[in-house]
């Protein structure tokens, strides 16, 4: 462990130095997403016929495939990341108050990720305005979709709200060592700032993430999402009370990884090995080791009321899901990751921060090919299938894998602009981790 005492100059170092390997990045992510985009006006053109999606029950049955498979992940790691973050809050996890940040910087970008989807797969953005917005009134109380695009807005304000308010504190206590070309962004940040707030900011804060402790389980991913598919019954692969805690599983260890992700990458890059410490990944890869052993669990639970003397139809999908290759696959990632970080919680030599982020990089690819076979599955092991014999097999398209891609581009270039911008790290963390390592006062002896 590092013996360096954590300082400002710490927080602000990715602000004030920029290297090669950061533009290097990101043109990298910035091509990633331009091909997303080309393809995206590729389509615009010639419309969503270039996916390979179909009608329901024609051509493979898959009127959904990539494109909702991904915002469902995406919306994940999302929830998962602000959950996080406000448990790290309300819980006074303050071991994890170096990262807490990122998982908030996780979710914009997540919900970022999520709502672009919306509009890729829409086929028409105009959509958005004419059918959704324009008639808001009416479509609250009949569309799925509508309901979808009020819970992530909601959600994205809350946290921009949740994060703002932390970023006033550090805005104006860091102003004089800041950018000045940003100067404008940082007065609007901080319009109205005085120290008498911190205290008031602190208990918003709290309730915040009381607030959103709650709605993550009941609206989130583990309410409005789920419902979306697990309240039709005509599809067994989704029916069932089992989808709420299913995706909040999920949600919770995508979100986990990529925050492994990204501690490391900001770790490697600044020279923060004394601020997010190897404590900080142990403690995370026990966390979600914690929420693989959930999401298998309920896995598993799925399988066996779908195998053992179910319906038919409801058997049906369940033989479909076991007998995919990918599926295996993806829960093999997953079993895998838990029996790594399982092994080095009793021997603790086998951890190192590059099999933590290896454990980070299977969690995220089992959750991506679930979520993505979830949604396919479902299409193709109806109860009513009439188009059974329709020829056809759905398989993603360029332009659906280009697409994620492009989103891992697009977070990524976000990452990389607000770490130019403002403190990945919260200036609350440095002063606590301060005040831990503060050597303490010997006692003053008197003689007598």
């Amino acid at each position: 462990m590092s013996t360096k005492t954590p300082r400002k100059a710490d927080i602000l170092r990715p602000i004030q130095n920029t290297s090669t390997k950061y533009f290097a990045l990101a043109a990298v992510a910035g091509l990633a997403f331009a091909l997303f985009v080309l393809g995206w006006l590729y389509q615009l053109y010639e419309g969503m016929a270039v996916t390979g999606l179909a009608d329901w029950g024609s051509g493979g049955g898959v009127t959904w495939g990539v494109y909702i498979g991904a915002f469902i992940w995406w919306v994940g790691i999302a929830h998962g990341g602000i959950i996080l973050s406000a448990a790290v809050r309300l819980l006074g996890m303050e071991r994890y108050m170096p990262v807490a940040r990122l998982a908030e910087l996780l979710t914009i970008a997540g919900l970022s990720a999520a709502g672009f989807y919306i509009l890729v797969h829409m086929g028409r953005p105009d959509r958005m305005v004419t059918s959704v917005l324009g008639h808001y009134h009416i479509t609250i109380h009949n569309s799925p979709l509508v309901w979808d695009v009020t819970v992530i807005t909601a959600y994205l304000v809350l946290t921009a709200t949740y994060l703002s308010l932390t970023l006033r504190y550090d805005v104006s206590r860091l102003r004089d060592q800041l950018p000045d070309r940003f100067g404008p962004i940082y007065r609007f940040m901080t319009i109205g700032y005085t120290e008498r707030e911190d205290e008031v900011i602190d208990r918003m804060v709290w309730w915040l993430a009381l607030a959103i402790i709650i709605m993550a389980p009941l609206l989130l991913h583990g309410g409005v999402i789920p419902w979306l598919f697990a309240v039709i019954p005509t599809m067994p692969g989704w029916f069932g009370a089992v989808q709420g805690p299913q995706f909040l599983t999920i949600a919770l260890t995508s979100a986990i990884s990529g925050v492994i992700l990204l501690s490391f990458a900001f770790r490697w890059a600044y020279d923060w090995d004394h601020i997010i410490t190897d404590d900080i990944f142990r403690g995370l890869l026990l966390w979600l080791g914690f929420f693989c052993l959930l999401f298998l669990w309920l896995q598993l639970q799925q399988l066996v009321t779908g195998l053992f003397t179910a319906p038919v139809d409801v058997t049906h999908a369940a033989e479909g899901r076991i007998h995919q290759p990918l599926y295996a696959l993806a829960m093999g990632l997953v079993a895998t990751a838990l029996a790594f970080i399982f092994a080095q919680t009793i021997r603790p030599t086998l951890f190192t921060k590059k099999r933590a982020v290896a454990t980070g990089l299977m969690v995220l690819t089992g959750t991506l090919i679930e979520k993505i076979l979830f949604v396919v599955e479902g299409f193709l092991h109806p109860t009513l299938d009439i188009y059974g014999a329709v020829p056809g097999e759905y398989f993603p398209s360029l332009i659906e894998i280009a697409s994620l891609v492009g989103t891992v581009g697009m977070v990524t270039l976000f990452f990389l602009t607000v770490a130019k911008l403002f403190p990945v790290v919260e200036l609350h963390a440095i002063e606590h981790l301060q005040e831990k390592q503060a050597p303490q006062e010997e006692p003053v002896i008197h003689d007598d």
